[in-house]
């Protein structure tokens, strides 16, 4: 036998099994959905940073972690903190320490918040003034009993201090004693068992807004509570809304109460499948996988639209109901199965991906349209028959039992337009187009990459749409940007961007110090921020300039040592350090040099117009200028790796998308038909409305980031449905006889409506997450949408004269 017979074979039992036996299948898939049912209350949430599990693994984070763990700064601790930020006119006015010494006094009288120290200017200048006030009441007594005067020199004895200054904003004068914003810290001691993060600091914020004082509360626990929220949130305001549309489309494309349910209910089940499964695998749900429900919707409303659609043809023309089906499904089976296949190496190609949330949400995709084909291509049809069983026993009416379009209809007619208009000249049509692809490909291939914090953040302020939402609906609220960006704005050495570079070396030796300083002079462009074109750093060595300018002792130390008058010593490099650990200026020298004086940490300001790519170039070039061996890390060269990554993997995703397609397509025709070009030809369209996608993404300014990156060959895998059916509908009517032109024109009416109503419901569909709450599902949502359309477009202008161009050059049919 054939591979056309075995597969016709195939296809006539699985057609002869619904059609004959649909209780069965629809109980058997119940039960099915009963025991996924289950799974899904195992779906747990993934970490709530979500730069984390983007950045895991990179050799650039793995740098930035160790020097985490040797260099301890002013706003980081071993054990969970807590860091509350201080606004007021003057934060160090005894008023000002006052209210936030009773806010810690409120904290401390908590058990379940285990506080085990606090640090910041209150305080501080609290036990400055009386070193035994160790509690925040007798801190608070300390200050209430100071006379202005003892405050104020407390105040300017303490600015000294640069760990000190460093808690306070950017705006702190010394000389004045004032600062508008400081951060104090909170560290904790909660017991071993269990992660009690979340608990203490969502209390704390609760604490903090109960109080006279501005305070911005920021930790891990917030962070975490707020991105669950923003997944919840986006999930609660995005899956409502693509119902309510998919109701309307469904409407409008069904026009039947009970072929609507039906299809609703068929939606449902792919989701409860999909993430049972989810749960049972003990896959975590992160932000990306909010993606994955829209995404199988989409597809799953294509798979519905066309096998009802294609019911209809076959009863609108008098055929008996269960024949009908028969027909349907004979000729849709095979059209399912290859649309499933190309669309799970569009969704699965992610999986090559180098990041792990981008691989996790490109296998849980695959495997839910796996799900979508057998719960829409079995399941639905033995539901239809099984409801059209229950209107003819009860005489419940149908309203509407026509196909979307026809020849007849103005749709019909409107669709049928590229093939009239084309087949005069269609090579010259499919030349014009390749022209045109290739100088939108040249563009489109300038589209920025990039990887921030931002991306995954909830904005500052909700939009009226979203804030005025009613009851359950209405979002959380978000703290965690504002304090961010004020945080941002208003403490400098606290988030301020900068590179790193990680120096080992043996800095106890004669001269090593120079080897800090001597790239400084002739530095990347980026880097050449300071005065006639030098880099501008901070380091150990500015750390001993800096004390050296208010201790003339040490400035003599350093002086004596310093062989060739440069600022910097040259020798007695252990005594310097050890005089410098004793110093008021001993913390900030650990923020810089290991305990074992092997291994500097240098920083970097960068040219705040240098993009990502440029700055982690220019880093690493950097740091092969060093005479010992260096590292460059960083936020910003970890975040320009991982945008590097995410372009290659976007980039990977799709050419592996398209080769697997194309290779399964040629091989499918081949072995059907005979004729391989046709997966060629079924390739096209889609490859053309993925290059204009990436031009769009460009003149919008638009990125490829963490979650858009997949869009390339997500795009693929949904866009490409809509030529396999044309092309298969096609095949079925040249294959009765029929003209390639009357094939076209008999195609593009009748699939072409079902094409037009699955486009506009998942347009709107997938457009919905343009309401979520990070506006990096946003733009999926947006440029899913886009490239949905693009793809029908190219299906219903580009696929016909490329198959009239095929035609007349091969002769086919014949």
């Amino acid at each position: 036998m054939s591979a056309r017979g075995r597969i016709d074979a195939w296809v006539e039992r699985v057609t002869g099994f619904v059609t004959e036996r649909p209780r069965v299948v629809i109980v058997g898939f119940l039960l099915i959905t009963a025991v996924f049912a289950g799974g899904m209350g195992q779906v747990s949430m993934g970490s709530s940073d979500q730069t984390e599990s983007f950045t895991e693994g990179i050799p650039e984070q793995e740098a930035l972690d160790s020097i985490n763990e040797e260099f301890q700064g002013p706003f980081e601790a071993d054990t969970p903190s807590t860091q509350l930020i201080h606004e007021s006119e003057n934060v160090l006015s005894q008023s000002s320490m006052l209210e936030m010494l009773r806010l810690l006094e409120r904290i401390d009288q908590r058990e379940e918040l285990y506080v085990a120290s606090t640090a910041g200017p209150a305080p501080a200048v609290a036990q400055a003034l009386d070193p035994t006030a160790t509690t925040p009441e007798q801190q608070q007594r300390a200050i209430r009993r100071a006379s202005e005067t003892e405050f104020r020199k407390t105040v300017s004895a303490l600015a000294e201090r640069p760990g000190f200054s460093r808690s306070l904003s950017d705006d702190f004068n010394a000389r004045e004693g004032t600062a508008s914003a400081a951060i104090t810290v909170v560290t904790h001691s909660p017991p071993d068992q269990g992660d009690h993060t979340e608990e203490i600091q969502t209390t704390i914020q609760s604490l903090a807004g109960d109080g006279d004082a501005t305070v911005y509360v920021l930790g891990d626990g917030i962070v975490q509570s707020e991105m669950n929220n923003v997944i919840n949130d986006s999930l609660a305001i995005v899956m409502p809304l693509v119902v309510v549309l998919i109701l309307g489309f469904l409407a409008v494309a069904y026009r039947d109460p009970i072929d609507m349910l039906l299809g609703l209910i068929a939606l449902a089940m792919t989701i409860v499948w999909t993430f049972g499964f989810v749960g049972f695998a003990g896959i975590p749900f992160d932000m990306t996988m909010i993606t994955v429900p829209v995404l199988l919707l989409a597809v799953g409303v294509d798979f519905g639209i066309h096998i009802i659609n294609r019911y209809r043809e076959e009863t609108v023309i008098g055929r008996e109901k269960i024949p009908s089906m028969r027909v349907a499904l004979s000729q849709l089976l095979v059209a399912f199965v290859i649309v499933a296949i190309t669309t799970l190496f569009g969704f699965a190609a992610n999986i090559s991906s180098d990041l792990e949330p981008i691989r996790r949400m490109g296998f849980v995709a695959g495997i839910g349209i796996l799900f979508t084909f057998f719960i829409f291509g079995i399941f639905l049809p033995a539901a239809k028959i099984e409801s059209d069983r229950f209107r003819d026993r009860y005489n419940v009416p149908e309203f509407d039992n026509t196909p979307v379009s026809s020849g007849d209809s103005v749709l019909g007619r409107v669709l049928a337009v590229p093939a009239r208009i084309t087949n005069r000249a269609p090579a010259a049509v499919v030349v014009a187009v390749l022209l045109v692809t290739a100088g939108t490909a040249v563009y489109g291939a300038g589209v920025d990459n990039t990887f921030e914090t931002e991306d995954f953040l909830p904005p500052e302020e909700q939009p009226d749409v979203v804030e005025n939402l009613p009851g359950d609906l209405a979002p959380s609220e978000y703290t965690m940007t504002a304090t961010y960006n004020f945080v941002e704005d208003n403490f400098e050495t606290a988030t301020g961007e900068e590179v790193i570079l990680y120096v080992e070396g043996p800095f106890e030796q004669a001269h090593a110090l120079d080897s800090l300083v001597a790239p400084n002079d002739d530095p990347p462009e980026p880097f050449a921020v300071g005065e006639h074109g030098r880099a501008e750093s901070e380091s150990i060595v500015t750390v001993i300039q800096s004390y050296a300018e208010e201790n003339p002792e040490f400035a003599a130390l350093v002086a004596r040592n310093d062989l060739d008058d440069d600022g910097i010593p040259d020798r007695n490099l252990v005594q310097i350090y050890d005089e410098l650990d004793r110093s008021p200026y001993g913390d900030r020298a650990s923020e810089y040099l290991t305990e074992d004086r092997r291994g500097a940490k240098v920083s970097y300001s960068v040219d705040a117009e240098a993009s990502q790519g440029e700055i982690e170039a220019a880093g690493r070039t950097f740091a092969d200028d060093f005479q010992y061996e260096a590292t460059a890390t960083g936020n910003t060269i970890v975040f320009g790796a991982v945008s590097d990554i995410v372009f290659e993997s976007s980039i990977q995703s799709l050419a592996l998308a398209i080769g697997l397609s194309g290779v399964f397509l040629i091989v499918v025709y081949w072995l059907l038909e005979g004729r391989p070009m046709l997966g060629v030809i079924n390739t096209f369209p889609i490859i053309v409305a993925v290059v204009g996608l990436l031009a769009t993404m460009r003149a919008l300014g638009m990125a490829l980031n963490a979650v858009t990156a997949t869009i390339l060959s997500i795009a693929l895998g949904v866009g490409i449905a809509y030529s396999v059916h044309v092309i298969h509908r096609y095949v079925d009517e040249v294959g009765d006889g029929t003209g390639t032109q009357e094939a076209l024109l008999t195609t593009l009416t009748g699939t072409g409506g079902a094409l037009t109503g699955s486009m506009a419901t998942t347009s709107l569909g997938t457009g919905a997450l343009a309401f979520a709450i990070s506006p990096v599902l946003g733009d999926f949502g947006f440029l899913m949408a886009i490239s949905v359309f693009y793809s029908f477009a190219t299906s219903i202008i580009v696929l016909p004269p490329t198959v009239q161009a095929y035609a007349q050059w091969d002769g086919y049919p014949k």
